[in-house]
Parts: structure tokens; sequence; C-alpha cells
């Protein structure tokens, strides 16, 4: 196993992370079906037969349904907790006080959220906790209680973030014992945000860019495993019909394609492949369930280390629209 941020923190992690959201099927109040399980059993045997062993959760991933699958999963396999990494997320509230959703960063909101996952997930613990999305109003001291009751308590070991600038980190951290290890955002072809802040320092192109100044830097400076939410960008460069999609869109398209049947393998390897050559390291969380395309990303980590500075450098410049 390659070293990754996770791992040097104790956490024995894959470089890819299987997204559990669409375990639960719809977002509405429907009830976890037998079939929908079993469709998430076989995403998961697929995701351990290409070697990953960490899963990604939120409490309200369709309403909790996802995680009630996938203790489901476990209550069936007892013996796979100790064999895989568990995260979930909180601080998001569906349709509370009347509204359509909420952050909610209090200390209660904290605890409660997490004992629901673990009810759910019929597990005692978490091995990696993160707050979902920014709150405007979060108090670090009210999350450093929350944190601290929960690893005393064995119910969390790390905790992590997600969404989140530098400054806000450093906001949080500010109170905390331990150090946040884990910051989930956005990254990929189809995202290209955190490397157009890097690049486009000093440019007037760079004012439109919507990413954390020096995230990256800081991350791979403090130890901090960031993970990649929407790599594959919805299937876009895989095999997604994009005729209606940008020229941009189609060209890096058309260029994955190519570059995988060149080296024999697959796009969504190719894709990934891209985004694990930063030197950050980064951990792509894949958002799928389709046994066939979860094997798909077998051979992104080689295609990482094949990859060309060359290459890397033209599917960046072809997506950006250059």
């Amino acid at each position: 196993m390659k070293n990754i941020p996770l791992n040097t923190h104790g956490i024995p992690a894959s470089r890819l992370v299987l997204g559990c959201m669409p375990f639960g099927g719809d977002w509405d109040r429907s009830t976890l079906t037998d079939e929908r399980v079993k469709l998430s059993e076989q995403a998961v045997d697929a995701a351990l037969s290409i070697g990953i062993n960490m899963f990604d959760h939120a409490d309200i991933y369709t309403r909790g349904k996802s995680e009630e699958a996938f203790g489901r999963i476990l209550q069936n396999k007892p013996s796979l907790r100790s064999e895989i990494v568990l995260q979930s997320k909180c601080g998001i509230g569906l349709e509370g006080y009347g509204l359509p959703s909420l952050f909610d960063f209090s200390r209660d909101h904290i605890l409660e959220s997490v004992d629901g996952s673990l009810q759910r997930l019929g597990t005692d613990y978490l091995d990696v906790l993160l707050l979902h999305r920014p709150d405007p109003l979060m108090e670090p001291e009210e999350i450093a209680e929350a944190f601290a009751k929960l690893k005393a308590s064995g119910k969390v070991r790390y905790f992590g973030v997600s969404n989140m600038s530098v400054a806000q980190i450093r906001f949080i951290e500010q109170a905390l014992t331990d150090q946040l290890i884990v910051n989930q955002l956005e990254m990929g072809l189809g995202r290209l945000d955190f490397v157009e802040e890097t690049v486009r320092v000093n440019q007037t192109r760079g004012a439109n860019i919507h990413f954390s100044d020096g995230l990256m830097e800081y991350s791979r400076s403090e130890n901090v495993q960031l993970q990649a939410w929407g790599p594959l960008a919805q299937g876009k460069f895989t095999g997604r019909d994009v005729s209606g999609e940008s020229e941009a869109v189609r060209k890096t398209a058309k260029l994955v394609a190519t570059m995988a049947e060149e080296r024999q393998t697959t796009r969504e390897a190719i894709a990934l492949g891209w985004l694990m050559k930063h030197p950050a390291k980064i951990q792509p969380v894949i958002g799928t369930m389709n046994p066939e395309r979860i094997e798909a990303c077998r051979d992104a980590e080689q295609q990482a280390e094949q990859m060309s500075r060359e290459d890397w450098y033209r599917l960046y410049m072809t997506a950006r629209g250059d």
C-alpha cells in the first residue's frame, strides 16, 4: 500500500474510497428495501475485490438509509468491520425548523448525529468523522467539546472536515487537542480549481477561481489527507454522452478515451490516475455502486505512477479549454 497521509496517522486506508451515498436509493421517506441492500453488498464486494477498504458515508445520505444499508451488510458479515475503514460526516440538518436545510456544528447536534450514524451502521465506532459543510455560526469550543467526548468514549478515532478553507480549518483547530486530518473537496478533471488556484497566481483569470488560497500547500505541509468527491464528474470523461457539453469537455473525454486505449486500461483509471498523480496524494472518493464501474477503477494507482508530466499537463490543458 502506498503511503498516504491517512496511513501516517495510523489509518490503513486504501488509495481509493467508495462513496456510499447511493446505497440507500431515493432521498424520499420510503423504507430501505432488501433489494437495495443486496445491490449495496455487491458494490462493497466489488470495492474489496480491487483493494478498496475505506467507505465514506454521511448521516444525511438518503435520509440515513445509506448508512442503514451498510449496517445491514455488516450485520450479515460481522468480521468485515475490523478489515475496513469507516468514515462518516455530520453537520447538515435536513428540513429543520421549517427550513429546507441548515448547517449545525453545535455540540449537541454533533453528538446526536454520531449516535445516529453508529446505530444505523451497527458499529461501536467510526474511524473518521468529518464536519460536512461550514457552519457560519460555528463555535470552535463547542466543536472541541463534542470531539473530546466522542474520542474519550471511543466512538470516533479521528476527525476531519469537508469543503473547508485553510482559514476555517485553523479557526476550528485553535480549540482542538488533536489535528484535523482530512479535508474532502470536489476535485478532478471536471473541477480544476485546485490546480488553477496554484497556476493562476498573479493572473487576471485567477480572480474567478473559487478555491481556498494555499490549501494544497497547507495540506501537504500539515499532513492533511485531501479527499476528492466527484472525481469522475458523473461520467463526463468515462463514457457518458457529452454531445451537449462544452468543447473542452468533449475534447477531454476523447483524450481520456485515446489514452486509455493506448495504455490498454479503462477511462476511469486514466481520469483517476490524473488526479492521483498530484503530489498531495489525493484520495478519490468514487460515488458509484455499479460493480463494473467500480472494477474499472482498479488500475488507477498504476496509471498515476506511470503518467508522465507531459500527459498530466495535456489532460489539464485540454480540460481547462486551452
